[in-house]
């Protein structure tokens, strides 16, 4: 899996090389109070995706790091609540449970069963 990620990562990295290599033209963008700015293609498109890849990026870390603080957070309550045995130390035995109650007497019927004789 490692050697694909490589190959991945080499093919965008030749991919990106032959589009720079092949726009490299000065692109002139206008600017507040008259200025002009030139700056190449391949810088201008590299700016333009770091400022939409950033604030998403930013917010993901920060999701990231809320989350795991509610974690952390209910890992320390669920701690808590756990009772702590020391070691070395057997637990008490339960109480014992009440007994139970005794199981119903069979009921009696109503009336002598019917004897056929033949």
């Amino acid at each position: 899996m490692q050697f694909l990620k490589i190959l991945f990562w080499c093919l965008i990295t030749f991919i990106v090389a032959i589009f720079t290599y092949g726009n490299w033209i000065w692109v002139s963008i206008k600017l507040w109070g008259g200025l002009i700015a030139e700056v190449n293609l391949p810088f201008l498109l590299l700016l333009m995706f770091l400022l939409g890849v950033i604030p998403t990026w930013l917010y993901y870390r920060t999701m990231r790091w809320r989350l795991s603080q509610r974690l952390a957070t209910a890992e320390r309550v669920i701690a808590d609540l756990r009772p702590v045995v020391p070691m070395g130390v057997e637990p008490a035995p339960a109480s014992p449970s009440p007994p139970s109650p005794p199981p119903p007497a069979p009921r009696k019927p109503s009336q002598p069963p019917l004897e056929l004789e033949p």
